[in-house]
């Protein structure tokens, strides 16, 4: 005869599920599902039906593949932006640290990651086709290699620089303003700022 089960499965499969997000461990994964148990119910429905949409209603921009709910995104669909200039950055999250700057007014590429041959990530797994492109195309002027300080990220800009060496656009990288190993969506305002006005060609 099996013993009865101390915790019900729904309440085990959500514990699991809360477990495989970044940055939260078995203990806090137990008190959000306890916490949600314990809740009005309207919490937990709020956050399915938030879930819900994030999943069917937002999409990659087909132009920069960020995160958007309109094709094209608001972004590359606003004219008074410099379409003449592109960012390329590793993730969304670093997107909107640049925009917190205030003083970036081009446009973005986001590549979802960067070139690590230790988890298995290499350049197909990456929006750098894309990339190259969106340079075809011939609009843009000038690519700014936003990709974070590090071994990854210098990777990534190096085989960026290769890709593109020969399109006929200038390539520049962030100043090294940023400290070596961050991440850009952790930068301040003013650091990430002066990186930008300081940028470096490649």
């Amino acid at each position: 005869m099996s013993k009865a089960r101390a915790v019900p499965e729904p309440v085990t499969k959500l514990v699991e599920a809360f477990s495989r997000l970044p940055g939260v461990g078995p203990k806090s994964a137990s008190r959000l599902t306890y916490f949600l148990l314990r809740a009005p119910d309207e919490v937990s429905l709020k956050l399915a039906d938030a879930l819900r949409d994030l999943k069917t209603q937002t999409r990659y921009c087909s132009s920069c593949y960020n995160i958007t709910v309109e094709d094209p995104c608001p972004i590359c669909a606003d004219p008074r932006r410099d379409h003449h200039l592109i960012a390329v950055v590793e993730e969304p999250l670093d997107v909107l640290a640049i925009e917190r700057t205030g003083s970036y007014e081009g446009l973005y590429h986001v590549l979802h990651g960067a070139i690590s041959p230790v988890n298995g990530i290499g350049p197909d797994d990456l929006r750098i086709r894309e990339l190259v492109r969106r340079i075809e195309k011939g609009e843009a002027l000038e690519i700014i290699v936003a990709t974070n300080p590090g071994l990854e990220g210098d990777a990534t800009a190096m085989y960026i620089q290769r890709e593109l060496n020969n399109k006929g656009v200038k390539i520049t990288r962030l100043a090294r303003g940023l400290p070596v190993g961050g991440d850009i969506e952790y930068v301040d305002a003013v650091t990430l700022s002066r990186a930008l006005q300081g940028r470096s060609e490649l």
